[in-house]
């Protein structure tokens, strides 16, 4: 084969075309136009090729370790293939040897079969990996580096880019709006309605994303009774019905609490399971066999109905929940105690991104979640209590003799917010919640509470 290619022409060389194919691997063969074969090689420099050889010189250690290289037929067995697993990929590239036509190693060749070839050594394999540029992708690279002139990808957002004037509206919603609408056959748009527009936003508020991860959000009470269970409830249906994201409230009361109960299907499984089963969780389907989920996508773990297993639930076992729980939701609901001294209770409040307390609209009941508020300033959750909301929740129906506007007016010095829910007769019944069967007053309300909430999050107002 020398002395062939000694023999032809200067533009024969320059092309890199083999005479004869027959006996030559044909792996990494590609056939242009039909006719002519071509293969990736790097064609040894000649010897009467002087400057050639100056440029590429070989060290003399690397040169005695070639000389070990024996042939055998067609196959060139090298004593470091040992060292080199035969499996040792090059990569695609165009790489100008020095002495050799361009190298192009775009086929998943491996080293056996380059040195089948007889094209390329272990040195012709070093300087094809060394050639190759390490560039750091752009999307990787800091903000800062790209340049005063250049544009990150962040600032391509469709308000900028789609132009308004020739998007077509979508048919407003309202009786008058639809009406009209429909008439001047979808010429006139008068907009949506202002009721619409004002739940629109409420959707809006709610759905808004959150950024750092899980946020924990504990719902107590020192007093049972309250409707902290049912706030509970109806938060997490709220947040759940409006949000793209997952919502999961935990009961975490020792003394068997009953949030499971409010939500029309059950799992059968506990926190207990949970934590029992802490290690074999893998991935979301096995933690949707624990948990329950309603027709909202409200996710939710039940305590144990067993008191004397719920009293051996401490902080760890809340911990672990917890840690469980933060990889796979973004709002996590605590269904806390009416204790406020029991380890779950500080385990809740050390993981806490916003308290919810509850008071009943009767004199003690205020006079309890005021009291509550001063334990927390008192224990070292001052800021956690000046960031939190305060739910009055009518449990009774009827008119309380309690001034509704003296009880907001004592709060609001306290807290950030505070939202009323009004009595419901299907939340009294204490069976199943059916977020779709609420009274509307109820459910603005329990959505107001969740725009409430998600507000507080986003702003960091409880840290």
């Amino acid at each position: 084969m020398m002395r062939e290619h000694e023999n032809e022409t200067s533009d024969d060389v320059d092309n890199g075309v083999l005479e004869r194919t027959d006996s030559v691997e044909t792996t990494g063969i590609g056939i242009v136009d039909g006719h002519t074969a071509q293969i990736d090689v790097s064609l040894p420099a000649f010897a009467d090729d002087d400057d050639d050889l100056d440029d590429d010189e070989v060290p003399a250690g690397d040169a005695e370790a070639d000389a070990e290289t024996t042939e055998t037929g067609d196959d060139v067995v090298d004593d470091d293939t040992d060292a080199a697993p035969e499996e040792d990929v090059v990569d695609a590239d165009v790489v100008e040897a020095p002495g050799a036509v361009a190298v192009v190693t775009g086929t998943a060749a491996t080293r056996r079969e380059l040195h089948h070839i007889g094209a390329i050594d272990k040195h012709s394999l070093e300087r094809v990996r060394a050639a190759r540029p390490e560039e750091e992708p752009l999307q990787s690279r800091r903000l800062d580096q790209l340049g005063a002139d250049r544009e990150s990808p962040d600032l391509l957002t469709a308000d900028r880019l789609i132009d308004a004037s020739r998007v077509t509206p979508p048919e407003p919603e309202g009786t008058w709006q639809r009406l009209v609408y429909a008439v001047t056959a979808r010429r006139v748009n008068l907009g949506d309605s202002a009721r619409v527009r004002a739940r629109k936003d409420l959707d809006r508020r709610i759905a808004a994303p959150l950024v750092g991860g899980a946020k924990f959000v504990p719902v107590l009470s020192r007093k049972g009774g309250v409707g902290k269970t049912t706030v509970t409830t109806l938060l997490g249906m709220a947040l759940a019905d409006a949000r793209e994201d997952r919502v999961v409230a935990v009961d975490a009361n020792p003394d068997r609490g009953t949030l499971a109960e409010r939500i029309a299907r059950q799992s059968g499984k506990t926190v207990r399971d949970l934590v029992r089963m802490r290690a074999e969780i893998t991935g979301f389907n096995d933690l949707a066999g624990i948990v329950a989920r309603d027709e909202t996508r409200l996710d939710v773990l039940a305590s144990d109905a067993d008191p004397h297993l719920s009293e051996a639930f401490s902080d760890r076992d809340y911990h672990d929940v917890a840690a469980i729980a933060a990889h796979y939701y973004s709002i996590v609901l605590t269904d806390s105690g009416t204790g406020i001294v029991h380890s779950v209770m500080d385990a809740t409040l050390e993981l806490a991104d916003q308290l919810i307390v509850i008071a009943g609209r009767s004199v003690d009941e205020a006079k309890l979640a005021s009291e509550t508020l001063s334990w927390l300033e008192a224990n070292g959750f001052a800021e956690l209590a000046r960031g939190a909301v305060v739910v009055l929740n009518a449990s009774r129906p009827g008119a309380s003799l309690v001034r509704q506007n003296e009880l907001e007016s004592h709060f609001r010095t306290r807290v950030r917010a505070v939202v009323t829910i009004p009595y419901d007769a299907h939340l009294a019944t204490g069976g199943p919640v059916s977020y779709r069967s609420l009274a509307a007053p109820t459910q603005q309300a329990a959505r107001e509470l969740a725009a409430v909430v998600v507000e507080g999050l986003r702003s960091g107002a409880v840290r």
